[in-house]
């Protein structure tokens, strides 16, 4: 392992869904980003998934006393709570220290291989919530972290043996005991998605929650490189961030998204604070330096926060892409019809990499779709 989080560009989100057809890398994706800098672990999603406990443990007392049933999740989850401890930023029950001691922590890639396979408002619904609990806070090169709890002090009350199961220090067992086990800052969700009929279909709230990533467009197949790549995928970190704050780009960014928003009123795909805390963020994760490389980031916002919302017939669609198109267009200006940095990938050497507008050809491809079937689907 190799940790190099100086390099790495900040995730806006810890949770990503990477959807496309079975076989264009998604879960190595994932892989190589962990070998990289963390640590990585592959679960399987299972079909008959319903429920929180099959991800984060139950109650078993079939043996006639209470114990708890271990998940490779909760495992992973814990592990990655070790790291955060092994940098020396948890005491006193709670989780602070500088920004030089995040070298020291690395992240933990979880990837929930074919993660629709059950539906995933069910299953993940703790961590969806627990998600939007997590709070970064900074003065100067100071931080300090916070987060509700997945599980609770009192979910493992009765069970003698747990704190030998979790197998922690006495310093972490104290703050689980005071904080139960949320969701540590350098934990990376990646979901592999494959849309079809033996699939589920993701409900608004996990995809307000999410980023979502039409994978085939953000890191496309090229057989003709198959043995001498000529791009790779820029090297990613967690989140240390969770609050926007204002910056020179703030303003221009804020009228787009009122842009946009102006043709999404009155129609289920509006947008909301959620949705501009996050714009914000992508702002501050890849600190575009004019204004090419600010709208290659509302591309790509639009692209894996705006339009993965945007599904259904004629009467709940209406004419939502021919004003967005129109709107785009116009906000996206410097790069409708020009070249713009790639945000995600680079070239072997290092050296930046320039792709078309991303949003253009797959509004595009939506409104045919639109026109001919009478409804519409990112996916």
């Amino acid at each position: 392992m190799e940790t190099n989080f100086s390099s790495a560009i900040p995730l806006p989100k810890p949770f990503l869904l990477l959807a496309g057809v079975s076989g264009t890398g998604k879960s190595r994706f994932v892989r190589q980003q962990a070998e990289k800098t963390g640590e990585f672990q592959l679960v399987s999603v299972r079909p008959d998934w319903n429920e929180p406990s099959d991800l984060l443990g139950y109650v078993s007392r079939l043996s006639g006393k209470a114990e708890y049933v271990m998940t490779d999740v909760l495992k992973f989850i814990v592990k990655a709570w070790q790291a955060v401890e092994n940098a020396g930023v948890i005491a006193n029950g709670e989780v602070s220290g500088s920004l030089g001691q995040l070298a020291d922590v690395p992240p933990f890639w979880l990837c929930l291989d074919e993660m629709n396979l059950a539906p995933v408002e069910q299953y993940f619904a703790d961590y969806l919530a627990v998600l939007e609990t997590r709070e970064w806070k900074w003065i100067g090169d100071e931080f300090s972290y916070k987060t509700e709890a997945l599980l609770s002090a009192t979910a493992w009350a009765d069970i003698v043996d747990f704190k030998k199961e979790l197998n922690v220090s006495e310093t972490l067992w104290d703050f689980f005991q005071k904080n139960g086990i949320g969701i540590p800052f350098n934990l990376i969700v990646a979901g592999t998605v494959n849309m079809d009929e033996t699939t589920h279909a993701f409900s608004r709230k996990v995809l307000d929650r999410a980023l979502s990533f039409d994978f085939s467009n953000f890191y496309p197949n090229d057989f003709a490189a198959f043995f001498e790549p000529k791009t790779q995928p820029k090297l990613l970190g967690y989140p240390i961030y969770s609050q926007a704050t204002e910056d020179d780009n703030s303003a221009k960014s804020i009228a787009f998204l009122t842009a946009l928003n102006e043709k999404l009123k009155e129609t289920p795909f509006e947008l909301a604070y959620r949705a501009l805390n996050e714009l914000l963020l992508s702002v501050v994760s890849f600190q575009p330096q004019d204004d090419r490389a600010l709208q290659a980031v509302w591309d790509d916002f639009v692209m894996t926060k705006v339009l993965p919302r945007i599904e259904g017939d004629e009467n709940k669609v209406g004419s939502v892409l021919d004003d967005l198109k129109a709107v785009l267009k116009n906000e996206l200006g410097e790069i409708w019809d020009n070249p713009r940095p790639d945000l995600w990938r680079e070239n072997v050497d290092g050296s930046e990499l320039e792709i078309d507008c991303r949003c253009k050809p797959k509004l595009e491809r939506m409104q045919k779709q639109f026109t001919e079937r009478g409804m519409v689907s990112f996916w």
